[in-house]
């Protein structure tokens, strides 16, 4: 992919200044999913902050501080929280402090799988790995993402539609006819202006915020897995590695579509540059280390990816910004209550705008691959692929569940519909005709070792 040209913010034109509000925008942005995951298992918010910024910081290193990506709190492993750690109470509101150590080493060691993967992509080359994933399969994948998002998103906007659709119009307007700084902050924006109309009607409750704490420490550590060690229960311990650790499978399939809808977003190949291999790795790591210190399992935002196809600044010092900025926030429990107190009509109007955008990116991914759907194959594939990813989001019991002996296992709809579009553009015949339907750039594994040989071959001639 060539550098887009429309990408003419960064650090250099904007000014640190307006960075750093960039950065908050962002960190608006991935709050209000970030700190759901550890509201509904019963992890510490602070702790989730602190490592969702860490984590991110650690994966830009990784990742030769190319991609700007951000790591907040995984939603596919809640499956396995509950599994292992389930709430407590008559009411399904106590955390189960006792286990969620132990899930939490089951979510560590399904990040080692993320380890495996990019062992493999690196030993055998990443082209072998993505000729699995040409734009008729990444396209739709992306586009599920948003979709099967979005019902969050009218979940919460349903708390209060006046202040959602103050936030959805407030960034509306700010991109669209706003100018300068205006323009690429819209998200901050609409945050600000929907807060203060829910306020002016009397729906933020302070109450947890006058009772927090100016400052406090992230980390309790007897709610970190090395707390387990001092009476470990082996059954346990293996029960949860054996229950969670198959949910990687899953979400490194997410993992390349995030990574294929931020690359689509920036039309920079991050794929290619700095490589899967280390995203794969960025990505893995930064779960390990959340997961080992009581946080959730960490993954590429798609609130994030959103952000930067609206606002069009694409450096990735915006994202470290944010990040930092979760991590000191992470160390105040009152401020880390001030935005837990945003309303949630407010979270979902920003929210509903983000997660359509990442569908209009998967839609353009489509387009400007010149994806052919006069052939059957590729209308097979997509249909396949919404169809299951949406279709099982929205069922009764959002997911697939089956057995493998005495492993229960659940996928969620986007993580069949990726697998199922993955296999069919494996074993569905593609004519020659079709090449160019699947991918502008598709070339087969043998026909980049010939390309490899004969550049070796020119170059040593030479």
């Amino acid at each position: 992919m060539s550098d887009n040209k429309d990408a003419v913010y960064d650090a250099k034109t904007l000014g640190y200044p307006k960075m750093f509000v960039l950065g908050l925008q962002h960190m608006f942005a991935m709050f209000g999913a970030t700190v759901l995951v550890p509201t509904i298992t019963g992890l510490s918010v602070s702790t989730t902050l602190l490592f969702a910024g860490l984590g991110t910081l650690l994966f830009h290193f990784l990742t030769k501080m190319k991609v700007p990506a951000f790591l907040g709190s995984s939603f596919a492993f809640l499956g396995g929280y509950a599994a292992i750690a389930p709430m407590l109470g008559e009411n399904g509101d106590i955390p189960n402090k006792a286990m969620l150590p132990y899930a939490c080493l089951g979510v560590a060691a399904a990040g080692c799988l993320y380890l495996v993967l990019a062992a493999l992509i690196k030993a055998f080359g990443q082209k072998r790995v993505m000729r699995f994933f040409p734009p008729i399969v990444t396209g739709p994948i992306i586009i599920a993402i948003g979709l099967t998002l979005s019902a969050t998103a009218i979940n919460s906007c349903e708390a209060n539609w006046i202040v959602a659709l103050v936030a959805i119009l407030v960034v509306i307007v700010c991109n669209i006819l706003g100018k300068g700084m205006i323009k690429i902050v819209p998200i901050f924006l609409g945050v600000i202006a929907s807060y203060l109309v829910a306020l002016a009607m009397g729906l933020v409750d302070f109450t947890a915020v006058k009772e927090a704490a100016w400052v406090g420490l992230p980390i309790t550590w007897d709610e970190t897995v090395f707390s387990i060690f001092k009476n470990p229960d082996t059954s346990t311990i293996v029960t949860s590695i054996i229950t969670i650790m198959p949910i990687a499978l899953a979400t490194m399939v997410e993992h390349i579509g995030d990574i294929s809808a931020i690359s689509s977003t920036t039309n920079r190949n991050f794929i290619e540059e700095p490589g899967l291999h280390r995203t794969l790795i960025g990505d893995g790591l930064a779960t390990i280390l959340a997961s080992l210190f009581g946080a959730p399992a960490n993954t590429t935002y798609g609130e994030n990816t959103g952000v930067l196809s609206l606002t069009k600044v694409y450096d990735p010092k915006v994202i470290r910004i944010a990040a930092v900025c979760a991590m000191v926030v992470s160390f105040s429990p009152k401020f880390a209550a001030l935005i837990a107190s945003m309303p949630t009509a407010t979270i979902g109007g920003v929210s509903l705008v983000l997660y359509g955008m990442i569908s209009a990116v998967g839609v353009r991914n489509v387009v400007e691959n010149q994806v052919d759907f006069s052939h059957s194959r590729n209308i097979i594939i997509a249909a396949l692929i919404l169809g299951l990813s949406i279709g099982i989001s929205y069922s009764a019991s959002g997911a697939i569940a089956f057995s493998i002996g005495s492993v229960d296992i659940s996928l969620s709809g986007l993580a069949v519909g990726a697998l199922v579009g993955i296999i069919l553009n494996a074993i569905l015949p593609m004519k020659e005709a079709d090449y160019k339907g699947a991918s502008k750039d598709f070339t087969t594994v043998e026909e980049d070792e010939e390309k490899e040989a004969e550049e070796k071959k020119a170059a040593k001639e030479g």
